[in-house]
């Protein structure tokens, strides 16, 4: 059992809820999820692990997830860089100047604005399952939702199995979810179906607002000119954490982050796809987390 302690944050009008694991007076990781998810998605094997490497390791609740302040998108329209300020508002809230930085999927995207914009709070950088910062995919997923052969010259698309999922529209709720995780997990690894059931009830049940989280996928669509920032400017020490049968962001993905931050050491995990849902799976991304 994880000695976990809980503390809400300021960032600017939200609360945002933020959990310590860990000794206080030990180097910080900060975890941060991708798009939609709660701090509690982070899976606490990784998290126990990382605190036996020796850290204490801070999750939290994005904007519109969990148990953090919701925002009127359409009044207040947010990026990806504002919800990058939002993790800076966790390390002030912890009075902590910098922090060992870990995202995954859009909490990825996330990491690299942090290692562009405010170098000085991160110690190192590790990118999961996530893709560069500022490349427009949308090129990408129109041709591959039409039908239409990958462009050999951007990255590649989405896996079949991920667009039929999407096609499929099934309602939300818990059953779709676990559908989705299933679609996430891949094909090679197996799929510890009552761990992420698990997991996702107990997101479901202290999301006050679960439409909300919706909100990420508008803002991770919005243009900001701070996303084309140059990744060369990240010096930051860097691994890249990829799987090689991610349905989301496909292993060249993964490659063209490392290619683009100077010094980066790309980690191939055989077998892993898009989420950390197969027994063993946490444990080992955990040791791969930069420190």
């Amino acid at each position: 059992m994880l000695d976990a302690h809980e503390r809400f944050v300021a960032s600017g009008p939200l609360r945002l809820w933020t959990e310590r694991i860990g000794d206080p007076g030990l180097p910080a990781v900060l975890m941060v999820m991708g798009s939609a998810a709660q701090g509690v998605l982070c899976p606490d094997a990784l998290v126990g692990r990382l605190v036996e490497r020796g850290v204490q390791v801070i999750r939290f609740d994005h904007r519109d997830t969990g148990r953090s302040g919701v925002v009127d998108f359409d009044a207040h329209p947010y990026t990806i860089g504002d919800m990058a300020r939002d993790c800076l508002a966790v390390l002030d809230g912890y009075g902590l100047s910098s922090a060992h930085v870990a995202g995954t999927s859009m909490g990825g995207m996330i990491a690299q604005w942090l290692g562009v914009h405010a170098p000085d709070r991160v110690r190192s950088l590790t990118v999961m399952s996530s893709s560069p910062m500022g490349h427009d995919l949308r090129p990408v997923w129109a041709r591959a939702t039409a039908g239409e052969p990958a462009d050999p010259d951007d990255l590649p698309p989405p896996s079949p199995a991920y667009l039929a999922h999407l096609a499929a529209g099934l309602p939300p709720g818990v059953e779709s979810d676990v559908a989705l995780f299933r679609v996430f997990n891949g094909p090679v690894r197996p799929f510890d179906e009552p761990s992420a059931r698990a997991m996702l009830e107990l997101a479901l049940s202290r999301a006050a607002h679960p439409e909300a989280a919706a909100n990420h996928d508008r803002a991770a669509w919005r243009e900001a000119p701070d996303l084309h920032a140059p990744l060369s400017s990240i010096t930051a020490p860097t691994s890249i954490v990829h799987g090689d049968q991610d349905p989301v962001f496909p292993l060249g993905h993964g490659e063209a982050l490392a290619a683009a931050i100077p010094g980066a050491v790309l980690h191939v995990v055989p077998g892993m796809g898009h989420t950390m849902t197969s027994p063993g799976l946490p444990e080992q991304v955990a040791d791969l987390i930069r420190l």
